[in-house]
């Protein structure tokens, strides 16, 4: 019977003292111990094998021994080879070429993209918060006089907010003084402005940007500070080109002539409706071959005036600014309305004033469509023969009243059922309340009104240069702010 294996551990050890005996000798390698030999039907790993039968052949597998051959075994620790021993990767003259080419490469890549890229082509120069205006006197004073003008060509109402006055011309909003008209910051694009507005106490741009299919739109709308410029919000809209803005105080709308996009504060997307540029989800819209002729809000509503294919008249429709499904318009009423050419006049909690020329006549409609009253409208023809400029009619409102500038007259409403109250000839738009009184532009100058029957309290002559065409009013602490057509201008 042959004798146990040795353990892999006793062969190893056996292993060491060969070599530590072997280490600094040279010549015939000594014959290793007996122990050290193999035994028949043992491994030469020391692992248990069977006995082979006599029958078996043994094959024995040639094992190198690293001492055999070895001339002389080198004194001294074995010798390590470090990283001098190694040529660099980067030390040939191609590798350099390639590094250097690279950086020029990801230099001129990163100087192209900046060179393109929105901040860039942005200036946003900002401020410290305005100081405070001087307080309000408790009347309109018997003499206004002017202070300073500017261009604000972008925005159809002047924008004041805080303490500051924003004027939007080319591409550039300016944050001014309204004592004075200084500029206090700069926000410009290399882009156009669409329009400009007053919303959520904050001054909200849309500027001109290519849309769907690279097509013009005014697809880039951004909020700012009024006092300091500072960016609030930034988004990428659908608003059609020749785009206005309509808001209830919650929500703002940008009009078009097929598609109406709806933001909330921090200029997300609420609502969609008509001919959406970019179609996700089919059969979502009412109606989609329709054209839209004006627009008002209220009450987190939007009212449109839609022309559609087929109808027999007009429609006024009127949806939620903020639907539960967001990629489908939660339509609070659809009603076909008595005649062609119809105007939004205004809207006000669940009432909507809508004025048919035809008929010569203001209809009102309650929160289920259903006609409330009808009243007769005593204008010009004029003042009805086309839509208002871009859509959003001319008007204004206080704590007690709605006012509608027609073209030639202001038109004043109650604001709790849009009944109307009084007429004034004469006006170039719409009145506001300034120093705790109503006032109203009206040729020549402003008139003082009383709220409740329109009666003139005084009349104040405003020097206007010569331009005669609509006024918009505004007011930011004791001065009063005019939009004449293309110019602002501040009176004190």
């Amino acid at each position: 019977m042959s004798e146990p294996s040795e353990t892999a551990a006793e062969q190893g050890e056996a292993s060491e003292e060969q070599v530590e005996a072997a280490g600094g000798q040279t010549g015939t390698e000594p014959e290793p111990p007996e122990q050290d030999k193999p035994r028949a039907g043992s491994s030469p790993r020391g692992r248990h094998r069977r006995p082979l039968e006599d029958s078996e052949t043994t094959v024995i597998i040639g094992v190198e021994d690293v001492l055999a051959g070895a001339s002389e075994v080198p004194k001294g620790p074995p010798r390590r080879h470090t990283h001098a021993d190694r040529p660099s990767p980067w030390s040939r003259r191609r590798d350099r070429v390639i590094a250097a080419v690279i950086a020029v490469v990801a230099l001129v890549t990163g100087t192209i993209v900046w060179a393109g890229s929105e901040s860039r082509a942005t200036i946003s120069e900002t401020a410290s918060p305005a100081p405070a205006l001087p307080v309000t006197p408790p009347a309109v004073p018997a003499q206004l006089s002017e202070l300073w003008q500017a261009e604000s060509d972008a925005a159809p109402v002047p924008i004041a907010a805080g303490n500051a006055v924003v004027t939007a011309n080319g591409g550039e909003l300016d944050g001014r003084d309204p004592l004075t008209g200084q500029v206090r910051w700069r926000y410009a694009r290399d882009l156009r402005l669409c329009t400009a507005a007053e919303a959520w106490s904050r001054a909200v741009a849309v500027y001109r940007k290519g849309g769907v299919n690279n097509e013009s739109a005014c697809s880039d709308v951004i909020g700012l500070d009024p006092s300091t410029g500072h960016r609030m919000a930034q988004r990428t809209g659908s608003a059609q080109l020749g785009t206005r803005l309509v808001t209830d105080g919650t929500y703002v709308t940008a009009f078009g002539p097929t598609f109406l996009d709806t933001w909330r504060d921090d200029l997300v997307e609420t609502d969609q409706y008509g001919k959406v540029p970019v179609l996700v989800n089919p059969d979502k819209q009412p109606r989609v071959g329709c054209t839209y002729g004006s627009i008002a809000a209220a009450s987190s509503r939007v009212g449109v005036i839609e022309r559609c294919p087929g109808d027999p008249g007009d429609r006024i429709t009127v949806f939620r600014a903020a639907p539960k499904d967001a990629d489908q318009p939660q339509v609070s009423f659809s009603a076909i309305l008595p005649g062609h050419d119809a105007r939004m006049v205004a809207m006000s909690g669940d009432y909507v004033a809508v004025a048919m020329p035809d008929q010569r006549e203001l209809v009102l409609y309650g929160a289920d469509g259903m006609q409330v009253a009808t009243y007769p409208l005593d204008l010009p023809a004029s003042d009805l023969a086309h839509d208002p400029a871009g859509g959003v009619p001319a008007t204004s409102s206080t704590a007690s009243n709605v006012y509608w500038f027609t073209g030639s007259r202001l038109m004043a409403f109650s604001r709790d059922t849009l009944t109307p109250l009084w007429t004034l000839t004469s006006a170039l738009g719409p009145g506001i309340v300034f120093d705790h009184q109503l006032v109203v532009p009206i040729q020549g100058g402003l008139a003082v009104l009383n709220e409740q029957n329109g009666a003139t309290i005084r009349t104040i002559g405003v020097d206007r240069h010569g331009y005669a065409g609509p006024v918009r009013l505004t007011a930011a602490g004791p001065v009063l702010v005019e939009q004449r057509g293309s110019t602002l201008a501040a009176l004190r």
